[in-house]
């Protein structure tokens, strides 16, 4: 593991475009950018619910924003991880493995 998996690991949390970077430049045999992958692919996904939520108005919407600052927050912890090398599971997000 080195420079190529911190980064296309880093990128990954970062929207849709840098998920898809790191999706097609990483080398498929790199088990910790396919973790990454996967708890960012999660991550997006959550959001975009929440976001179909939050535009129902009203304590959706509360609800909704709860949710997309959740992410934010859990997509700071995984490039936390992501910049240590760690491959410890996010909270609420688990393993997921939605990316092989």
């Amino acid at each position: 593991m080195g420079k190529t998996t911190k980064r296309l690991s880093v990128v990954s949390y970062i929207t849709w475009i840098g998920l898809l970077i790191a999706y097609f430049m990483r080398d498929r045999r790199d088990a910790m950018v396919r973790r990454h992958l996967n708890q960012a692919l999660a991550l997006n996904l959550i959001e975009l619910a929440a976001g179909i939520v939050a535009r129902f108005g009203g304590a959706f919407a509360l609800i909704g924003g709860a949710a997309e600052l959740a992410v934010l927050v859990l997509s700071l912890m995984g490039i936390c991880r992501a910049v240590r090398l760690s491959d410890a599971p996010l909270p609420i997000v688990g393993s997921p493995e939605l990316i092989r």
